[in-house]
C-alpha cells in the first residue's frame, strides 16, 4: 500500500496532495494512506458558504488567526491549529454504487483501534450539538474524530480528522462560527486525545492510525513534497 507522509508546502498544495493520491488509486487500482497535520485553517463546507451569515463567520475565523478555506465536500465547519490531525484512505472501486456503509464501518473501526492503542478509551458518537456533527463519529470526553467519504467513477476517499491537543483553543473559535452559521454548537462537545489520557503528539497519533488502516500491508512511503500534483482532481 503506498503510504504518504509530511504535508505540502501551502494549503492548496496540501489539498492538492490528497486529490492526487486519490486520482492515482483510480488509476492504478492500489490504495493509499496518509495521515499529516494540515495547515492552521477553517475548513469551511459547501453548505457554510451558502449560510446567510457565512462572511460574518470567515470574519470570526480570521479573527482567532485562522485563515478559512471552502472545502469541496459536504460537512460543516473544521478547526486545525496546526496540531490537529488529518487523515485520508484512498480506496479502489469496482463499483461506485456499493460498499458506502462497509467503508464508513471499517473507517470507524480503525480509528477506535488507533485511538485505544494510544490509551485513549474512545468509542463510536459524539455529544449532542457536536462540531461537523456526522453520523461516523469517535467520541471521549467529547467528539475526537469526525469521518466522511467522497466516492468517484474508479476511487473512494475515506477521511476525518483526530483533535490531538488545542481543546479550548478549537472551541473558542468555532463558537462564534457556528453562531453566524446558525448550527447548534456546545463549547464543551470539543474533546482531544490529550485530555482523554491519550499523547499530545500529532506525530503518535499520525502513526497509530497509519498502522490501523495499513495493518501488515507492505508501505511504500513516500513524501507528500514529492508527489506530482499538477492537475490533481481532473482523472478520476
Amino acid at each position: 500500500m503506498r503510504v504518504i507522509r509530511g504535508r505540502g508546502t501551502t494549503p492548496d498544495t496540501d489539498r492538492a496532495v490528497t486529490a492526487a493520491m486519490l486520482d492515482q488509486t483510480g488509476a492504478t487500482g492500489e490504495p493509499a494512506f496518509r495521515a499529516w497535520t494540515p495547515h492552521r485553517q477553517i475548513a469551511f463546507g459547501r453548505r457554510d458558504a451558502r449560510a446567510d451569515r457565512y462572511d460574518e463567520a470567515v470574519a470570526a475565523a480570521e479573527s482567532h488567526g485562522f485563515p478559512a478555506i471552502e472545502r469541496s465536500v459536504g460537512g460543516r465547519a473544521v478547526a486545525y491549529t496546526g496540531a490537529t490531525v488529518a487523515f485520508a484512505y484512498a480506496v479502489p472501486l469496482d463499483d461506485a454504487r456499493t460498499g458506502l456503509d462497509d467503508r464508513y464501518e471499517a473507517a470507524t473501526t480503525a480509528v477506535v483501534r488507533a485511538l485505544r492503542s494510544l490509551g485513549v478509551h474512545a468509542r463510536r458518537g459524539e455529544p449532542p450539538e457536536s462540531y461537523c456533527p456526522g453520523e461516523h463519529s469517535v467520541q471521549a470526553g467529547g467528539k475526537l474524530s469526525g469521518i466522511a467519504q467522497r466516492v468517484r467513477k474508479s476511487a473512494a476517499l475515506v477521511s476525518g480528522v483526530v483533535v490531538v491537543t488545542d481543546r479550548d483553543e478549537i472551541a473558542a473559535v468555532l463558537d462564534p462560527i457556528y453562531d453566524a452559521l446558525d448550527i447548534p454548537f456546545d463549547p464543551d462537545s470539543v474533546g482531544s486525545v490529550d485530555d482523554a489520557g491519550g499523547p499530545a503528539d500529532p506525530d503518535a497519533v499520525c502513526r497509530a492510525l497509519e498502522d490501523a488502516f495499513v495493518g501488515d500491508a507492505e508501505r511504500d512511503i513516500e513524501a507528500a513534497e514529492d508527489l506530482d500534483v499538477e492537475g490533481a482532481g481532473d482523472r478520476t
